[in-house]
């Protein structure tokens, strides 16, 4: 893909807009079983609680449309994405007053950090569907994050809990050197050198 930034000023600077949805993800696709899957709310809350399939999918639902965009310097334009809002779930988990991030967890041991603040939009969902379809495993179907304001990797495949902390600690790439912001209008793609870098 061409690294040339783009003049078009509607897509972020450095990207390039791609019609493909490139697949990119740490590890194997996991198995998926509607009957044991559960999505897990836990930590600094007054209300810890879990779904299972059938109970996140009777939640109301929303759409988003809009475009998505990867550090790897790809942007798809105009998406349509479906699922529960991020924000009605935390109203339910009821997160303690010092609560100041949130951690994604999802298969393959991958995490994810961001303030809670930052997940709060009306954009954010744990989404299941894509254009009209059920969110393909290679796109982290069944259900995964939505976080579409930011560079993707903010947005977990194969979501499986979300965890509430006073402080913030970085996930899996974050460690790696990714920048822990990611916002994609100021190319915040990486930060410091990671430590095993030596």
């Amino acid at each position: 893909m061409p690294l040339f930034k783009t003049k078009d000023p509607t897509v972020p600077p450095g990207q390039s807009v791609t019609t493909d949805f490139p697949v990119l993800h740490v590890g194997d696709v996991p198995h998926f079983d509607p009957k044991t899957w559960r999505l897990r709310f836990f930590g600094l809350c007054e209300n810890p609680y879990e779904l299972t399939w059938d109970e996140l999918r009777a939640e109301p639902t929303v759409e988003w449309h809009g475009d998505i965009h990867c550090v790897t310097r790809w942007t798809k334009k105009a998406t349509s994405w479906r699922g529960v809002p991020f924000r009605s779930l935390v109203e339910r988990a009821k997160p303690k007053a010092q609560v100041t991030h949130v951690v994604q967890h999802a298969d393959n041991d991958y995490t994810t950090n961001l303030p809670l603040g930052a997940m709060l939009g009306d954009d954010c969902l744990v989404a299941y569907e894509f254009d009209g379809q059920p969110l393909e495993p290679i796109h982290g179907g069944p259900v995964r994050m939505f976080v579409p304001k930011l560079y993707f990797w903010k947005s977990a495949k194969w979501i499986k809990g979300i965890e509430f902390l006073d402080h913030d600690e970085k996930g899996f790439w974050e460690v790696r050197g990714y920048h822990n912001e990611a916002d994609p209008w100021k190319e915040e793609r990486y930060s410091d050198l990671p430590s095993w870098s030596g």
